[in-house]
């Protein structure tokens, strides 16, 4: 196999490249991610530096442990290999919820307890500006009581959403206000 970079430069510092593919293991491979892969491998093996293959695992709903064997087998089909360097999003979930905690602390998130239609409405369209949620301005004591109750179950799913508190008039829709905690009553492949 060829080399991923043809440009000639000088050689780049190898303990500086850093690369990795995130597959969501929801389904199989196709030829956009053998792409990926050959890249951000390639750059890896030509530069004497490491790839990471690292799972975006964070929707119970649509994963499963068959499809990251699939991939696993798809990189070392194409002659690839990760060592130690595999990780999962969802390793990390427990420090994912003690960060949103800290944004709801620090004024940066809220939970909405609108339906996901009314957010859809109220997000704007790509020429108007959006309007806040009524929910936008709960007191931080009271996102936290919230927050702690959509962990332990206490809801059902989609009824209420930890969204970053941006800016709904900003120009770049996907800017208002996203999602970023949401309720999902789904084992997990990894984490039960």
């Amino acid at each position: 196999m060829g080399s991923a970079l043809s440009v000639e430069q000088a050689p780049p510092d190898p303990a500086k490249i850093r690369t990795r593919f995130p597959p969501e293991p929801n389904g199989y491979l196709h030829y956009g991610h053998a792409k990926s892969i050959c890249l951000n491998f390639g750059l890896a093996r030509d530069y004497g530096g490491v790839c990471h293959l690292r799972f975006d695992d964070t929707n119970p709903a649509k994963e499963e442990e068959e499809y990251v064997d699939s991939i696993r087998d798809a990189v070392r089909w194409l002659g690839f290999h990760w060592g130690d360097h595999e990780y999962h999003a969802s390793d990390y979930f427990e420090y994912l919820y003690q960060f949103a905690e800290e944004l709801v602390h620090r004024g940066h998130a809220y939970v909405d307890s609108l339906s996901a239609e009314q957010m859809r409405r109220l997000r704007g369209t790509l020429t108007e500006a959006g309007k806040n949620s009524p929910y936008r301005e709960r007191s931080v004591g009271e996102n936290l009581k919230l927050l702690r109750e959509m962990r332990l179950g206490k809801f059902a799913d989609g009824e209420h959403v930890l969204r970053a508190k941006i800016d709904m008039a900003s120009p770049n829709i996907n800017l208002r206000d996203p999602a970023m905690y949401r309720i999902r009553h789904a084992a997990h492949h990894r984490t039960g």
